[in-house]
């Protein structure tokens, strides 16, 4: 049996913690008194993989067996989630390999040879041949791509998209004109945090810009309290109306599976331990990874954090209708993830780790270190945040003036231009979003190279939007002061300076909650 997550309260006798700080991390001593919150320890996976997903495609939840939805001559399209999740990515084979492996035998069985392949990556960048190999593996990838039925979904591909009406809030509802024809969609996801799965998957990851903009807003985004909890979350109740559209027109499968808190092993097993039960091995590797990350260039330092793979163990796979599958997957989600907090904090403390859902093979710029720190973690909560209205947050990462121009162009004028005249989401969405989202060149790069939209990075500040109303200061320990400074936040050089820094809201013996994650955890504050 697994242990559960659990809140430990700093003493004397507390070793110092770690801490992740982007491609490295820290150990720290924390005040007395502080709160940790430590993730549940990796479930056990189940036993038999291949009769897992048998058993959900042939007995699923509230529909017909996959079998009986299939026939020669019908159209069947099969979506998955891109490389933003899992994270890091796991070993192969990836689980969407190993599901869409599954279908298409069935759908061979069938008769069924009209048959296309897409990665849901809405406004995400495009995944290269090799991503996509990785995911749905060497056999897929070579029967469906060399034939173009294998791809990238494009959301710019006007011709490419179907309008299937409106949410009884007025919101369009615009997808994938080949899942909209489709007798059948498949949709292959990977539920890795509570804000995964459902209709988001449909709705979201198979959408336009001119659906998307309905819930990837400012006003939203502030309103998604948090984006763990769908029930809460304005987002999510955007993105089920806009379901309830999409599945009057389109018959779907929907194929939800969660993994376990397995992430770190070899040399970084340490990462998976609570510190005082670390072993001789376990020190004697911290030690060695700590010191050869801080003497390596950084190109190095990146390729090795880059190369992660994890050892992701299957909790739970379930298929058949949308809605009753995805309470299934909460169900596995919440056993993994969930750690009982009792009530809020003044100050609460995060480290940002190397990679996000947006820096999958590439770099993490500012944009997306705040987005991680305040978007995700902050909202890693179900009830209440960790920390109380006005209270303060206190992130680590290095936060370097670093872009990647492939990947990430739009950030670069968005850090550059944007946030020198407003870091407010309002202000930013009414007087800049459309430019961006239309912009003929940022389009180009999206749709022919390997770009996320132009819109994207407005879309990564929305997410923090919760974040800067509900917290009186925003503190990065360690970080590129100038970044920081761009973005409205402020810089400290250790722990002790932010927590003065923050004193004249906190006052100067606060209340503290350090969430220790990675491996991901879901505090549920009571």
């Amino acid at each position: 049996m697994s242990r559960p997550g659990f809140v430990l309260e700093v003493d004397d006798r507390t070793p110092p913690l770690l801490v992740h700080n982007g491609e490295g991390f820290l150990l720290e001593r924390f005040p007395l008194g502080t709160r940790v919150v430590y993730p549940p320890e990796a479930l056990p996976p189940v036993r038999d993989v291949d009769e897992a997903i048998q058993n959900a495609l042939l007995n699923p939840i509230e529909s017909e067996p996959l079998p009986e939805l299939l026939r020669a001559g019908m159209r069947l399209t099969i979506a998955f989630d891109d490389i933003s999740i899992p994270l890091p990515p796991m070993k192969k084979p990836d689980i969407r390999q190993r599901i869409i492996e599954a279908v298409l035998e069935l759908a061979a069985q069938a008769g069924v040879d009209d048959v296309e392949l897409i990665s849901a990556n809405a406004l995400h960048r495009r995944l290269t041949p090799n991503e996509l190999r990785d995911i749905v593996g060497e056999r897929v990838f070579r029967s469906f791509f060399p034939d173009g039925k294998l791809y990238n979904f494009d959301a710019e591909d006007s011709a490419n998209l179907t309008h299937l009406g409106q949410t009884r809030h007025g919101e369009d509802v615009e997808i994938s004109k080949r899942a909209a024809e489709s007798d059948l969609l498949v949709y292959v996801n990977v539920n890795l945090v509570a804000m995964d799965g459902g209709h988001k998957s449909t709705s979201i990851g198979l959408a336009s810009y001119k659906s998307l903009k309905h819930h990837h807003n400012s006003h939203t985004m502030i309103h998604s309290r948090s984006f763990m909890d769908h029930k809460r979350s304005k987002m999510h109740e955007s993105a089920w109306r806009m379901g309830e559209i999409l599945t009057q027109h389109v018959k779907v499968f929907q194929i939800e599976t969660t993994l376990n808190n397995d992430i770190f092993g070899g040399p970084l097993e340490f990462l998976q331990k609570r510190e005082w039960e670390w072993s001789l091995k376990d020190q004697a590797s911290m030690l060695g990874t700590k010191r050869a990350l801080a003497a390596a260039p950084s190109k190095l330092r990146h390729k090795i954090f880059t190369d992660v793979r994890s050892n992701y163990g299957l909790t739970g796979v379930h298929a058949g209708k949308i809605e009753p599958v995805h309470d299934k997957t909460l169900e596995n989600v919440h056993r993994q993830h969930m750690v009982e907090v009792q009530g809020q904090s003044d100050v609460a403390i995060m480290g940002v780790p190397f990679i996000g859902p947006y820096n999958v093979n590439s770099v993490m710029n500012p944009i997306l270190a705040a987005c991680m720190g305040l978007g995700y973690y902050f909202n890693s909560y179900r009830g209440n945040p960790v920390v109380r209205k006005d209270g303060a947050v206190i992130l680590y990462h290095p936060v370097d003036y670093e872009f990647s121009q492939l990947h990430h162009p739009s950030y670069v004028d968005f850090f550059e231009e944007v946030l020198a005249e407003s870091t407010d989401p309002a202000t930013i969405e009414a007087k800049f979003e459309k430019q961006y989202a239309e912009d003929p060149w940022y389009i180009h790069l999206y749709r022919t190279s390997y770009a996320y939209h132009g819109v994207h990075p407005f879309y990564m500040w929305y997410w923090i939007s919760h974040a800067l109303d509900h917290c009186g200061d925003i503190v990065w320990v360690g970080a590129n002061r100038k970044t920081v400074e761009r973005m409205g936040f402020r810089s400290a050089s250790t722990l002790s300076d932010a927590l003065e820094m923050v004193s004249h809201s906190v006052g100067r013996s606060p209340s503290i909650t350090y969430l220790h994650n990675p491996p991901h955890l879901l505090a549920d504050v009571r």
